[in-house]
């Protein structure tokens, strides 16, 4: 018996498997790379003729079209190195005397590319099995897929999403059956002999049907998670409901009613192109005319919540202002003016009141920040005097330069430019004229040096 000769022996797949990785990295070709080696990991374990150069070239080429030729003539002889111990000859498979024909149709319809390749070439009508399964599994994806997306679409009820899901996950199983190692070898006798195949697609092809699979599973997810969404807050509400009308002093009504607002605006996150979404417009409408009922029955409930957001209006309108500082001083005592006003409606707000505690807290915040603003109107106020006051000795100075030979005058001029200078570094950071200073700070030590 002869002595037992790999298809491809180590050297061989050490080097290509190098040469893949290095190509790979730089392409970013990394499906075709786990695809590449999972070929050349079966290759090193299959018993045969060592592979030449253009069985080599079959494995790679199809998936890193740019690798060199003579890194597979290199391949080709270090795989071809001790051709002389080959003990299974090219179509030895095929024609052993010993395979019976049941055992040789399975043989070639081994999920390997190296077995069906050949076949495919020179003998397609053994591979029908396979060409079968493709095909049945080819239009089953499809048709799982459109069954998907026509449940999830136009779904009615969550046992549409649910039925939808297992379509996607049958549409995946079904994809996952398809060999990827074979796109782009069109099995053409068989497609003949059949009138056409359906499974006649290429790589891009392949991955845009499991990018489509994958963006149905994430389309499924969002619509459970919705569907989960509207169940909690519904529950919420319930719960808030209850305790409302469990209640027995305004601070325990006053808690309730904080609680059902907050399950109501639980309901508004839902987005609206979800099942979910769709099914809590209506409910949403009803939910917030019962809470309003509710609400108005808590002692001055509508009027100090109405002077408290009409204060919230006054300061989110000076916030959105203060947002685009820095800003002039009419600007800034714009801001305070609308401070001003918020905190003058949270004082009319009275301790019997059931808004009051939190008319307080958002009193206290606003007059912190009212005395924030104060000092940067005061900041902005002071930093244009000094910007004025050193523009007009900037003027004076231009117009009593000294002649240049006049040393006397050059040395005024400098102590000028230094008290120019000291009342510039005044201004401070963040109000209008703080850039305008810098670029005259930095051109009066500049003419200075000069003098």
């Amino acid at each position: 018996m002869g002595e037992t000769v790999m298809r491809l022996n180590a050297k061989a797949k050490s080097f290509l498997t190098k040469e893949i990785n290095r190509e790979a990295e730089s392409l970013g070709f990394e499906v075709q790379k786990d695809i590449v080696l999972k070929r050349l990991n079966q290759l090193a374990q299959e018993k045969g003729k060592p592979l030449g150069k253009e069985d080599l070239a079959e494995q790679v080429t199809d998936m890193f079209p740019t690798m060199a030729d003579q890194t597979l003539t290199k391949a080709a002889k270090l795989n071809t190195a001790q051709q002389w111990r080959l003990w299974l000859m090219t179509g030895g498979v095929m024609g052993a005397g010993l395979v019976g024909f049941m055992g040789l149709i399975w043989l070639v319809n081994l999920p390997y590319p190296m077995v069906r390749r050949p076949v495919a070439r020179v003998a397609p009508m053994l591979l029908l099995p396979s060409y079968l399964n493709m095909d049945r599994n080819y239009r089953e994806a499809i048709a799982h897929g459109e069954q998907a997306d026509q449940l999830v679409n136009n779904a009615t009820s969550a046992a549409d999403i649910e039925l939808g899901a297992e379509k996607v996950r049958l549409a995946q199983q079904n994809l996952d059956q398809l060999p990827v190692w074979f796109l782009g070898y069109e099995p053409v006798k068989v497609c003949q002999f059949m009138g056409g195949c359906s499974w006649n697609f290429t790589f891009d092809e392949f991955q845009r049907a499991r990018a489509q699979v994958g963006r149905m599973e994430a389309r499924i997810f969002q619509e459970k998670n919705a569907l989960s969404a509207l169940t909690t807050a519904e529950q919420n509400i319930q719960t808030a409901r209850a305790s409302y009308e469990q209640a027995t002093i305004p601070e325990q009504r006053q808690a309730a009613i904080k609680s059902w607002q907050g399950a109501i605006n639980e309901l508004t996150l839902i987005p609206e192109q979800t099942l979910a979404g769709s099914q809590t417009t209506n409910r949403l409408r009803n939910y917030e005319q019962e809470f309003q009922q509710a609400a108005g029955l808590v002692a001055g409930t509508n009027q100090t919540q109405t002077m408290v957001m009409a204060a919230q209006q006054f300061a989110q309108r000076a916030d959105q202002t203060m947002a685009q500082a820095p800003l002039t001083a009419n600007q800034w005592q714009e801001v305070l003016n609308l401070y001003q006003e918020a905190i003058q409606r949270l004082q009319t707000v009275q301790p019997q009141d059931a808004q009051y505690l939190s008319a307080q807290t958002f009193l206290a915040e606003y007059t912190e920040t009212l005395g924030k603003i104060r000092i940067n109107l005061a900041a902005e106020q002071g930093a244009t005097a000094q910007f004025d006051q050193a523009q007009t000795q900037i003027q004076n100075l231009l117009t009593n330069l000294p002649a240049s030979n006049d040393s006397q005058g050059r040395n005024r001029i400098k102590g000028e430019i230094s008290q120019i200078i000291s009342q510039l570094q005044k201004v401070q950071p963040g109000t209008t004229v703080y850039d305008q200073a810098q670029t005259l700070i930095n051109q009066a030590q500049s003419r200075a040096q000069q003098l």
